[in-house]
């Protein structure tokens, strides 16, 4: 594990762009996991600076995001193929086909979760992984349970992850109470993994999930397992790292 702690907000959404920029750079053929999300925003917005400056293309890549909420049409306000177009996909060169997301109002959640672990293992799997972490350690809408799956699956999401997100919604009642999410295997999975942890609130689990004892019972956790992971955090979150 390579664990970087930056004193700005504006340093790690550098860094965390930089990172995607030189492999992108190295290989602009790379298949991309994207998230969602408030942390990665800043990041998103950097990549989008650094693209109309002329350092970074996306034309030859290919995404593919982590998740979608069950119920939500893409053209939702609150869905995450609209908050990837909002924050990167329209300002960038990625082609429209080359983007991908679970499509949460598909008529059969379940075959949609198998054309998806598919589609991944067609594009040869994912090259650079962006993560960030719940407050409960959940990655992607992987929930904290007995047991985890490896696979793209539908999730029952946990109240606490419902209420960490209603803040998008008018109401907690309007939030989606379940997702389709790619599985920890398919995570693990990735040739390189880039975890991003912003704030007070995030300085605990991040601790417990790269210090703690692996375990089902916080996702991220099994990131330890990773021969590449990159940890990038802010000074809050990574307080209880520097020790």
């Amino acid at each position: 594990m390579n664990l970087f702690i930056y004193e700005s907000n504006e340093q790690l959404n550098a860094a965390a762009a930089n990172l995607m920029a030189a492999e992108l750079q190295r290989n602009p053929k790379a298949v991309l996991g994207l998230a969602t999300g408030s942390t990665p925003i800043g990041m998103y917005e950097k990549l989008v600076e650094m693209h109309r400056a002329g350092l970074v293309s996306f034309r030859e890549a290919t995404t593919y995001n982590l998740d979608e909420y069950v119920g939500l049409p893409r053209d939702h306000e609150e869905s995450y193929y609209t908050f990837m177009n909002r924050h990167l996909f329209r300002h960038v060169d990625l082609p429209e086909g080359s983007t991908h997301l679970p499509l949460g109002n598909a008529e059969n959640p379940a075959d949609e979760c198998l054309r998806y672990d598919a589609s991944i293992e067609q594009a040869n799997g994912i090259d650079l992984q962006i993560l960030g972490i719940g407050h409960n350690g959940h990655v992607g809408f992987n929930e904290p349970g007995d047991e985890l799956h490896s696979g793209t699956h539908i999730v029952q999401l946990a109240e606490e992850t419902r209420k960490a997100n209603a803040r998008f919604f008018a109401s907690l009642d309007e939030v989606p109470s379940e997702a389709i999410t790619v599985g920890m295997g398919v995570i693990l999975k990735a040739r390189t993994i880039l975890l991003l942890a912003r704030g007070a609130d995030k300085a605990e689990i991040l601790k417990r999930a790269l210090r703690g004892p692996i375990t089902t019972q916080v996702p991220a956790s099994l990131l330890q397992l990773h021969p590449n992971l990159i940890v990038m955090a802010d000074s809050e979150a990574g307080r209880l790292l520097q020790a």
